[in-house]
């Protein structure tokens, strides 16, 4: 009955094959970007063991999901309202065990989970590094994964294994590659034509580019102030390449998303 009445968000999942490519930096500033172009946007720290999302957003997190599965918060406790009104659930420790759960318990879960993302337009999952089961569950979940990655060779290699596990686990939907701290322009656009040449010739697969952001010193300032950098650089050059960014996510989130609800599968696939 309750899904039924889910109005079933877009899903943009944002990951990468490795740690330290500025996946959690995109994931908060493209939420408040959407958010700011009048889109519900719920953004959830899928990150089960060293969830980061409350530093960059300056909360003090106290609850996660396993308050709402121990039947001790509802969902409602657990979400926090961030800069233009966007919704946020923190990540935290000791949900690697989520799997040992009765059937009570998963029905609580999802039945929670299915409210919260009935009154959603866009839900922004910021994964965990790395392809981890956890990780993969929630991509396949999502109607848009956006990996991340950087020029280095080490990060390219982490984003094409992502790819290949995304591929070989048939999703379905789109795949598009961010690359983030490039030096120039030419550099990302060579990046990125790199990964598409390599994903189409070994996995037979289009991955779509998303964007390209620069490196930016002033990246490390706001994370130093806590603050999301669209928010604390307003005109910094990669403010507009953000906000250019979720300008045309905002518009593809008008596509129809998959028949099944995302909190369904996510529960279905851990559970």
């Amino acid at each position: 009955m309750m899904e039924n009445c889910q109005r079933q968000a877009k899903v943009l999942a944002i990951t990468s094959g490795k740690g330290g490519v500025g996946k959690t930096n995109i994931a908060a500033n493209l939420s408040v970007c959407l958010s700011a172009s009048q889109k519900k946007v719920l953004l959830v720290d899928a990150d089960f063991s060293l969830g980061n999302l409350d530093v960059i957003m300056d909360l003090n997190s106290k609850y996660n999901i396993s308050h709402v599965i121990a039947g001790q918060k509802n969902i409602e406790d657990i979400i926090h309202i961030g800069p233009e009104g966007m919704e946020i659930i923190c990540g935290g420790s000791g949900l690697e065990n989520l799997t040992n759960i009765n059937e009570f318990q998963r029905q609580r879960i999802l039945n929670e989970l299915t409210m919260l993302g009935s009154n959603t337009d866009i839900i922004v999952i910021d994964t965990a590094a790395g392809i981890s089961r956890s990780v993969i569950g929630f991509c396949l979940a999502a109607d848009h994964v956006l990996v991340v990655t950087t020029p280095e060779a080490t990060a390219m290699t982490d984003a094409y294994a992502m790819i290949k596990v995304l591929v070989g686990n048939r999703f379905a939907g789109r795949i598009s590659l961010i690359v983030n701290m490039a030096e120039t322009i030419a550099e990302g656009k060579k990046t990125y034509r790199q990964m598409a040449n390599v994903v189409r010739r070994f996995l037979n697969t289009h991955i779509y580019d998303a964007g390209i952001l620069l490196k930016d010193e002033r990246l490390s300032s706001a994370v130093r102030m806590r603050k999301p950098v669209v928010l604390a650089h307003p005109k910094a050059r990669i403010t507009s390449s953000l906000v250019a960014l979720a300008a045309k996510l905002g518009k593809a989130s008008a596509a129809q998303p998959n028949d099944e609800g995302f909190f369904r599968k996510v529960v279905d696939w851990f559970f």
